[in-house]
């Protein structure tokens, strides 16, 4: 078995992170020390990202839409980006890669650049088919970030880490209702406009956004 925490922690998790898997700076964006950042703190926009490094739409979004995002966005001052540990089903397995893309007291980049490789390296964790070939990913993902096995392995058995995300959930599921992943909070606001997981929608919703 492939143990990531206590059961009951896990459980509570997977509980919580009902929501599914789908295609689709201001007032109420407030960022909190345990969110993972990218872009300057006085950004005119703040773009909360909820999402899962099993959520197969999340992943297509990182690869096709996150890296313009960043270069064009993010990078040049227009965009503080959050991103929030949503875990959708398998959860444990959610739980274990958010662990680890935090282990070590990784900072904000390192954070965002092993996230980036979860999601890389999704179809091949799932195609393992196993909880111990997920866990020999995660290992293996681990060690080209510099991690040895056993710093893995106790990172993704974290309790505490486990109830941050929890309670991460929580927090989500009464403030915004999140119903799938990826969900987005635009300044604040649920965006229900679908086509932001696109870069043409990305980009017209950001402009707007930007332009007041």
């Amino acid at each position: 078995m492939f143990a990531i925490g206590r059961r009951e922690l896990l459980l509570g998790v997977s509980a919580l992170a009902i929501a599914g898997c789908n295609g689709g700076g201001g007032a109420g964006a407030n960022v909190s020390d345990e969110d993972m950042v990218l872009g300057a703190a006085d950004a005119p926009v703040t773009l909360i990202e909820y999402a899962s490094v099993t959520c197969p739409h999340c992943a297509e979004f990182h690869e096709t839409v996150f890296e313009q995002l960043k270069t064009q966005y993010i990078d040049t001052g227009k965009v503080r980006f959050v991103f929030r540990e949503y875990p959708t089903p398998p959860a444990p397995v959610a739980v274990a890669g958010f662990q680890l893309a935090r282990c070590g007291g990784a900072g904000d980049e390192q954070y965002f650049t092993r996230v980036g490789e979860l999601f890389r390296q999704q179809r091949a964790m799932f195609a393992t088919g196993t909880m111990e070939g997920v866990r020999q990913k995660l290992i293996e993902i681990g060690g080209a970030a510099g991690l040895t096995e056993q710093q893995v392995m106790d990172c993704v058995s974290d309790e505490a880490g486990a109830e941050r995300i929890r309670s991460t959930v929580e927090t989500a599921n009464t403030e915004f209702g999140i119903t799938g992943t990826p969900t987005f909070i635009l300044n604040g606001q649920k965006v229900e406009d679908a086509s932001i997981v696109t870069w043409e929608g990305m980009q017209r919703i950001l402009d707007a956004a930007i332009a007041g």
